[in-house]
Parts: structure tokens; sequence; C-alpha cells
């Protein structure tokens, strides 16, 4: 090494994506552009807004955020007797073993991943280039491997999510109702591309919201930058069409002197044009928008904080501003529609084993797909056990992503209890002598008996003990792969108030009130805290969080020390409203839930903000709304109300 003279030539280097965009400094001087993804607008009309009597523009920049998993990434391999076993953090298990075959040259009987226990994913946990080293080594060596990244390294290599620019112009009559929108994305993919560059494809379907638009034109640019590569995170491309739109909303109520709430009742999507199809293509299954925003304003006691900042106002200027923020949404769950895998067995004693293609990093599937086979079976939930995440005894599944497992990993538990129903009545009716349509399961005690008849029954535990005694147990299982014929959209609203120190410029969130509709509910207490993460993860958006680059691309906070994220006593109770409005898109009436608080809080919030600040006339900040961006703005604005 001592032989070795190296000299550098430093390159110029770009990591903010709308400078990516116009190609001055190219990442890959080869290709000509930065642009590595481009959508065009589907019918480009120079027109599209000429005959909107009021129009507002703006740019939303939704920031680069980290997962955040408190548990960073690990993988541990052992190649043993030809064979691979490799235990990785992964949400989708099934996936990474069919990509560690392809790379290393193994069938899939030579490829078993377990998924154990994880803590979080947010949609950033997949086999990576470090999991197949770590597999590719075990083999070389013939010996145990095993890596674990640190929290720096988690906060520089981990996929990041959001880094977006969205542009947009929305048009409108002088009553406030929406006729046109206009929107022009720039995404930054970081330096190798993958599934980040193609996410504002998301953003563009739900860019209409609960909103009725006539008209949309859309067109996305995603650019390579000197930065880490996105990817999704809690959200994945949608919450940006949110933040994006309550923001143009909110800026038209204020164009047009209307309450923001009134602006949103004038253009909700109503509730007879369900099932409905947007401008942008969305086919939304069912939903109640102005339902869930008056629920919402009502828990809230939204005239009265009106009332209270009106009056506050009146008094003259002073240090503490109130703000009260608005947000309505729409989201899209499993949005490509996947089959996912589910089986149920009853075991000797009676008991029943579900296994799951899908799996948890949290959620809580083992209670609630639990509780949807006990229910089923007439079981106490106690006998019900959830398997998951381990390729050798789940045979096929797509992992959890997309706020998707119940909707279809769910139902296909659900469905494949009652197959084992069906078969338990039979084998019942032929124990018992009995006519087979003549037999009916109680499902408050879990036993067979004859329709009217009572007294000559059969409980799961002695059906499954004769059953096993004449090797015939396994007739009681079943295994069904579940699709849903399209997409759920998961609907809310949000109200968030805040008190806003214009002398210091601190932000404290007083009170943030949220109404997410799901769906079905099956478990109150796994949803609300599903509602609570999310709503958390917004806040943490709008007030705290930004992975910041200088701009030579060099990473300026990777670390828990400079990289700012709530603390428990920096945020208020969360209160949650509970609708349920069930889709008919699967039996279970059920839709997606982990990412909806994420997606309703932030706007609300950012909202909230610049409603405190709008005395000093600041119409928009830029997220993270923290101490030293509204300091500056009260600044800026000469410090005077007016």
């Amino acid at each position: 090494a001592e032989l070795v003279e190296v000299d550098y030539d430093p390159l110029p280097a770009v990591a903010d994506p709308v400078e990516a965009a116009n190609d001055e400094t190219l990442v890959f001087p080869d290709l000509g552009s930065n642009v590595c993804f481009h959508r065009p607008p589907d019918d480009a009309d120079p027109q599209l807004l000429d005959g909107c009597e009021v129009r507002v523009k703006g740019r939303l920049i939704s920031q680069r955020i980290s997962a955040l998993p408190i548990e960073p990434r690990s993988s541990a391999a052992q190649f043993e007797n030809g064979r691979l076993t490799t235990w990785i953090s992964s949400q989708t298990p099934h996936q990474d073993k069919a990509y560690l075959g392809a790379i290393l040259g193994l069938s899939a009987d030579e490829v078993r991943v377990v998924a154990p226990d994880v803590g979080g994913g947010f949609g950033a946990k997949g086999a990576r280039v470090e999991d197949v080293l770590v597999s590719w080594l075990a083999r070389a060596t013939g010996k145990p491997v095993r890596w674990t990244e640190t929290r720096s390294e988690n906060m520089v290599a981990l996929q990041p999510g959001r880094a977006m620019a969205l542009d947009f112009e929305l048009g409108a009559t002088r009553d406030g109702v929406i006729e046109a929108l206009k929107l022009d994305i720039v995404a930054d993919a970081g330096a190798y591309p993958s599934l980040g560059a193609f996410l504002p494809n998301l953003t563009v379907l739900m860019a209409s919201g609960v909103y009725r638009i006539p008209k949309i034109e859309a067109s996305i640019r995603s650019v390579v930058t000197n930065t880490t590569p996105t990817g999704p995170v809690r959200g994945a491309g949608r919450p940006e069409a949110t933040q994006m739109l309550e923001r143009a909303i909110d800026l038209l109520a204020a164009e047009l002197s209307l309450d923001p709430a009134e602006v949103r009742r004038r253009n909700f999507i109503p509730n007879d044009a369900f099932p409905y199809t947007t401008a942008s293509g969305a086919q939304y299954d069912i939903g109640d928008y102005a339902g869930a925003l008056e629920l919402a304003l009502e828990s809230a006691g939204y005239e009265d904080l009106r009332r209270e900042q009106a009056s506050r106002r009146q008094n003259g200027p002073e240090p503490r501003q109130l703000g009260i923020g608005l947000s309505a949404y729409v989201e899209v769950t499993n949005g490509i529609s996947e089959e996912e895998f589910g089986a149920v067995e009853i075991t000797a004693s009676g008991e029943a084993i579900v296994r799951t293609g899908s799996l948890s990093q949290g959620q809580g599937h083992e209670t609630t797909f639990a509780q949807i086979v006990a229910e089923r079976l007439g079981l106490p939930i106690e006998k019900v056990t959830v398997t998951r995440g381990d390729t050798d005894v789940v045979p096929r599944g797509t992992g959890t992503y997309g706020s998707k497992s119940t909707q279809i990993g769910g139902v296909a538990a659900g469905k494949a209890s009652e197959e084992v129903v069906e078969k338990g009545k039979l084998l019942a009716a032929a124990e018992l002598e009995a006519n087979p349509e003549d037999m009916v399961l109680n499902a408050e005690e879990g036993v067979f008996h004859v329709a009217g008849a009572p007294q000559a029954s059969l409980s799961w535990g002695d059906l499954a003990s004769r059953l096993d005694s004449q090797g015939r147990l396994a007739e009681l299982a079943a295994e069904v792969d579940f699709k849903a014929s399209q997409p759920t959209f998961p609907f809310g609203a949000h109200v968030a108030v805040v008190e806003v120190d214009t002398e210091t410029g601190s932000v404290h969130l007083k009170r943030i009130v949220v109404v997410d509709d799901a769906g079905r509910i099956i478990n109150p207490l796994v949803a609300e805290g599903q509602v609570h993460g999310g709503v958390v993860a917004g806040i943490a958006q709008a007030l705290f969080e930004e992975l910041a680059y200088d701009s030579d691309g060099n990473p300026q906070n990777a670390n828990l020390v400079t990289y700012c994220i709530p603390a428990a006593t920096e945020l208020p109770p969360i209160e949650v409203v509970n609708m349920e409005t069930p889709t008919p898109i699967n039996p279970l009436g059920v839709k997606g839930i982990g990412e909806s608080g994420t997606i309703g809080a932030t706007p609300a919030v950012q909202n909230a903000v610049i409603d405190a600040l709008s005395p000093y006339g600041v119409r928009h900040l830029d997220m993270p709304l923290n101490g030293e961006t509204v300091w500056r703005a009260v600044q800026e604005s000469g410090n005077s109300q007016g």
C-alpha cells in the first residue's frame, strides 16, 4: 500500500432534486441527463386553467426523511449440508428467498429465509446487498456470519422517503368550486434509482384527493442525485399528494377569504357518487368524506376554536398565536391487489394454528388474525396461534407493505377457517352418525351438533382427538390464496391546534383530533395503536424531521444527536374518533390503517402553523416547521400583524 499513490479529482456534485432536473451538473455524464424517469402529461392542455376565475399556485417540498426503525437492519446466515438458512430483518421473506436464490445460484429448496420479530419496518426493510453478502460469505467460509448496522449506517444507507418537490396550480370559481389542477413533480431518486423513482406515480394517482376535480394535468421527473437512493417510507407517494392538495385548498380559502372547512365542503365527492373514478384514474370504492370532516370538526370544537382565535387577534399583537389546521384525505391500500396465502389447521388438542404469508413488525397481526379465525371457529383467542416469517413453514406469501395485510392476509385466514368449519361439519356428522346437512357449529362454544339437538355434540378437541387416533387429523386443515378485485381507499380528516411563540419560533402542538376511517375495525385497540404511530410519524415530518445534505452530497445529520424526532413529552394526547364505513371489496369490509395517520397528520399540522402566522402575512412555509424556520418567517414579515 505504501507504494501506491492516489490522486483524487473531485467531481461536481448535486444533492438538490430541483437543481438536478436542470441537468447543469450531471451525476452520470454518459447518460446526458439526470432524469431517470419521465412521465409527461397524458393530454397536455396549455389552456387548462385559462377559464378559471381564481388561480392559486405554489411549491410543496416534501423533505427527505428517515424510516428510522427502532431496530437497524441485521442479517445472519448459515450454509450447512448444501442449504442456506438466513435470518433477515425483513418485511418480505418470500421475495428475499427468490432474490437470494437467483443471485447465489441456489434452487428454491436450497434457501430458507426466516424473518423473526422485527423492530419496525415502515416500508424500508427487505433484502439488500448487505444481506446477499452475508449469505455469500457464509457459503464461501463455511461458517455462520452475522452483520448488524450501526445507527449512523442505518441513517445513511437505509432508503429514505419523500424527497419530492411538487409545483401546483389550482383553478376554481369565485365560489371556491375547484375546476382544474396542474401538477409538476420532481422526485429525488438518489444516486442509483430503485423503487423510489416510480413512487410519484402514486402521488399522481391520488392527486384528486377527496375532491371532485374535473381536470388534472400532471407530469413527473425523477432525477438522480449524489444522495442515498430513495424508496417507500410509511405512505410511499401518497402523503405527498395530500400534503400538496391540502396546502392548495388552504391557499384557495385564503384567496377567497373563506373558511378552510367551507372550501372543503364545497368540493367533496358526494356519498352518492361512489364507486367513483377520479380524473387521475383512481377507482374509489366507498367514502363519506364530508361526514369524516364534520365529525372531526365537531369533536375538536372547531367553531369555538375559531372564536377563541378571533378574540385573541382582536386584542392586538401578542407573542403566542393560535393556529388551527385541517386536512381531509383519502389514500390507496393494497395498491397492486396482490394475492396472499392463509392456512388454518386444527391440532390434536383442538387448538388452531394459522399460517400467513403476511408478517408483523409491530402491527399486531398475531392478535388480529387470531381474532378473525377464533370468531369463525368458536375458539378462545388464546387457543389460536399465528405463525409467519419462515419460508420453510409458510410456503408462499407477499409480505407486509402497502397497508394490505388484513384485507388480503386476514381475509385468506378467515376463508381458510371457514373451509375448516365446513370440513369439520362433515367429519363430525360421520362421527355422530348424522346427516351432514343437519350439522351446525355453535360458534359461541366451539362445538358441533345437529341443529335443534345440542345434547349430542363434539367440540373441536373431541373431533380432533378422534381423527388423530384414526390418522386423519390432516383433514381438519385448509389453505387459501386470496386476491382482492381492486385496491381499497381509506379516508379521514384531522384537526390540529397549535400555539406559536412568535418571539422564539417555538411551536407547541396543543391538540390533534383524528378521524381515520379504515372500514370495519377488527380490533379497536390494535387499530388505535396503528393510528397513533402513524399520526406521530406525520407530526414528526411537519415539525421535526429532515435528512439534510450539503451541496457536495455529504449527509449533515445522520445520527440521533442531530436528526430531530419528537419525544413523548412533545406530543399531545392523540384524540382518535371512531368512524367505520365498510368496503364492499372484501368479505371482512376492512381497509388498511397503518399509514393513514401519517397521511392526514402532516398537512393538518403544517396548515395549523401557517394559520397561526397568517396575521404576519405568511402564506406558506416549507417543512420541517422548526423554531428557526418559524422565527425567520416572523422576522422577515417585518414583525407586524395585519
